[in-house]
């Protein structure tokens, strides 16, 4: 081989080096761009993701946006936002009881005396009013209390009558849950229990009243009322006139505080 050759191929040997280098260079660089690129992608969606939640978790939820909403106030219902629920005719006493519907001690006591205080309005020895709270909501998480008040709602829509019998029927052993679920948060769980009730089995207003919210604004300004109650702190609480009582177990203890209140049959 010839020097000239030699050196010919060396200097070709060269220029294919410097091709290749500047190939991989290339190839390098758009390689950092593809990861670069992909990284930004990523934390812009990772980004987008937090942001999202984090939207959500500042949108107003169904119950925010009920608790601003213009209040339907169901019949037979009086005072701001129909926020009064009394029931009887216009004896001078009244019983007051203040309930949440998930509550198991107010369970406890319509299952044992809700009856007889029913009876007792019915004699006409007594007035009976009526504030329901949400709060058991709050404290377990959930929604049923809420919803089964805006249920109720419905139901005193009907008439007194249906408002009482399905308050007793959700507070019933058979309907009433766990303090722990939330079956109420469910409408055709509210439903299902209201079909035991005369007046709203099969009833297409009040199914419809529950299934759309229909007193959902009104339940929230009615667990306002609970909340303003600066003396009540616990469900079920009781006042006579005015005068909170110990809960009473059973018929006799219930009686028993009608008389040292001064009620007479």
């Amino acid at each position: 081989m010839s020097k000239r050759n030699s050196q010919a191929n060396k200097a070709a040997a060269r220029e294919r080096l410097r091709v290749e280098r500047e190939r991989q260079v290339k190839k390098d660089k758009a390689r950092r761009q593809i990861i670069v690129g992909a990284s930004i992608v990523g934390v812009l969606a990772v980004a987008a993701g937090a942001g999202y939640l984090i939207m959500q978790a500042n949108e107003p939820s169904g119950w925010d946006k009920a608790a601003e909403a213009k209040v339907v106030a169901p019949a037979n219902t009086s005072g701001k936002n129909g926020s009064t629920v009394t029931i009887g005719d216009a004896a001078k006493n009244t019983v007051h009881l203040y309930e949440d519907p998930r509550c198991p001690a107010c369970a406890s006591m319509e299952q044992a005396i809700g009856a007889d205080i029913d009876k007792g309005m019915e004699n006409g020895d007594y007035k009976l009013s009526f504030t329901i709270g949400t709060f058991l909501d709050g404290n377990l998480s959930g929604e049923g209390s809420k919803n089964a008040l805006s249920a109720l709602g419905a139901a005193l829509n009907v008439s007194p009558e249906a408002f009482l019998d399905y308050k007793a029927a959700l507070y019933s052993k058979e309907y009433h849950p766990e303090e722990s679920a939330d079956e109420f948060a469910k409408d055709d769980y509210l439903i299902k229990v209201a079909d035991t009730v005369d007046g709203l089995k099969n009833n297409n207003d009040f199914q419809s009243d529950v299934k759309n919210g229909t007193y959902d604004a009104w339940a929230m300004k009615m667990s306002d009322s609970f909340q303003s109650a600066k003396d009540v702190t616990g469900t079920p609480t009781i006042k006579i006139n005015d005068k909170k009582i110990e809960t009473p177990s059973d018929k006799a203890a219930w009686d028993a505080a009608l008389k040292s209140a001064g009620v007479t049959k």
